[in-house]
């Protein structure tokens, strides 16, 4: 059955792309032959690990329709979503049990947390559900299929990594050897916290690389450049495909009629704050806050509308919050206007990142799109978050990784990033930025939940790239994120 099973996956491999619907994001026949090299690994192994029998198989609350106008309470205020084509009942394929563990796309984008999860709805679903709810399933819930969950306490063991910084387990293969010439890259085990990466049946003897990484929003999606943390797939209804088989570990693949809805909905979605618990409604005297005004910008986005590798690039990527500028200083709307002013001024000097020569630039340089902050163009970046001790970053549960590159130093790094894709040694620790719309629901913060909140993540940057932002400037910018 297994290797029937592998040869269906493989012949998926070679039509996913062809059938699907035409892509959201720009494509080079390079990157889609790239992208599609690892899917029959990642998929084979995640039905392997029904080897592994799950203990609890509790199902999950669903509404029975997702109103055109959603709105919820996250940490700092209040989180909404808009669908332009109106309300969506919850029979559309995105909420279906397509799978055979009981997961939906839903298990793990709910519009509470920005169509993500965070850490703390995590354990609330943990606590309100004894550990039963889907998301915590062996195959990518737990920090190793293998994991013994047979009681309470060693299921807060198992699902720790996703308890504590929303993270779930990814699979992807070794990249394949090249016809001719050797591997860029062989990669070792430094640090295995949780005997997945060094055991016989889940680790790098079986070809396989475990990596943890949060589940990006499937929300405001028109936006995107490039699909995934490393930019592996080559359009939505092939991730739909991949999620399906490998987290839902389905029996088939979506149909493509459910494929189509999967996308519509997700495409029709557009999630931002609206309301701010210091600065009020976010659409107030003037200001553009909220995820009406964003669904309007995308009918003037395309790809590379501010490419900063290009000549139309400006780094005033936010006008949101301009008509509140002028407010008195000690205000909640005028601390957000300066955030927003630090965010589109101040000069940075990038060294050391992978994917950008040495240069002066600014926040906008990586967070281009207008109003979105996400790159308008595919750039996956190496700003060091991936590396073994960031500055301000917590990384310690996460395993280690060595990367060596013929006549090259060894890379140390947490997670290769889309080096595990491409097989290059250049895109050891790159990941693409993602959209910023929507921060204050979702924390913990980078694509290994590394930065508990976003205080953290602004002293990332200020450490790493030695800014100097004041204490002041640090809040400014941090009531700014909240408000996206």
């Amino acid at each position: 059955m297994q290797r029937a099973f592998l040869r269906l996956i493989s012949a998926l491999a070679l039509t996913w792309v062809c059938s699907s619907p035409a892509p959201s994001v720009a494509q080079t026949p390079a990157d889609d032959a790239a992208n599609t090299a690892w899917q029959p690994g990642m998929i084979l192994h995640m039905q392997r690990m029904r080897a592994f029998h799950d203990v609890n198989t509790g199902t999950q609350s669903t509404p029975p329709v997702i109103g055109r106008n959603t709105t919820d309470a996250d940490p700092t205020g209040t989180i909404s979503t808009y669908q332009r084509n109106g309300s969506t009942p919850t029979s559309n394929s995105f909420f279906q049990d397509l799978g055979t563990n009981g997961r939906t796309c839903f298990t793990c984008h709910q519009p509470e947390t920005g169509w993500t999860v965070s850490a703390q709805s995590v354990q609330d679903r943990f606590n309100s559900s004894s550990g039963a709810d889907p998301i915590f399933r062996l195959v990518d819930g737990a920090t190793c299929p293998t994991d013994d969950v047979s009681t309470p306490d060693k299921q807060l063991q198992a699902y720790s990594l996703l308890l504590n910084k929303g993270l779930i387990r990814i699979g992807l293969p070794i990249p394949a050897k090249p016809p001719t010439g050797p591997r860029e890259f062989d990669i070792s085990v430094v640090s295995d916290p949780y005997n997945c990466n060094t055991n016989p049946a889940t680790g790098l003897a079986s070809g396989i690389v475990s990596i943890y990484r949060r589940p990006l929003p499937s929300t405001n999606l028109g936006f995107l450049s490039a699909i995934m943390w490393d930019g592996r797939e080559p359009n939505l209804s092939s991730q739909a495909v991949d999620a399906t088989l490998g987290h839902a570990q389905a029996d088939a693949p979506p149909s493509a009629s459910q494929q189509r809805k999967i996308v519509d909905f997700e495409s029709g979605i557009f999630t931002a704050q609206s309301f701010d618990n210091a600065a009020q409604d976010l659409d107030a005297n003037g200001a553009k806050g909220g995820p009406v005004d964003l669904q309007g910008q995308l009918a003037s986005f395309f790809i590379g509308i501010n490419d900063p590798f290009g000549q139309n690039f400006t780094p005033t990527i936010f006008d949101l919050y301009e008509a509140w500028s002028s407010l008195p200083g000690n205000s909640a709307r005028a601390s957000v206007a300066r955030g927003e002013t630090l965010f589109n001024t101040t000069k940075i000097n990038i060294q050391g990142v992978g994917g950008l020569n040495d240069m002066t630039g600014f926040c906008g340089t990586c967070h281009d799109t207008p109003n979105v902050g996400n790159h308008s163009v595919k750039a996956p970046l190496n700003i060091g978050i991936a590396d073994a001790s960031p500055p301000a970053l917590d990384v310690s549960r996460l395993p280690v990784f060595s990367l060596s590159c013929a006549g090259q130093k060894p890379v140390v790094v947490t997670d290769p990033g889309r080096a595990l894709i491409s097989g290059k040694c250049a895109d050891v620790g790159k990941f693409k930025g993602p959209i910023l719309r929507g921060l204050a629901a979702r924390a913990p913060y980078f694509h290994n939940g590394s930065a508990a909140t976003l205080m953290d993540v602004v002293n990332f940057y200020d450490q790493r790239f030695k800014i100097g932002f004041t204490d002041q400037q640090k809040q400014d910018l941090v009531n700014f994120l909240n408000t996206l």
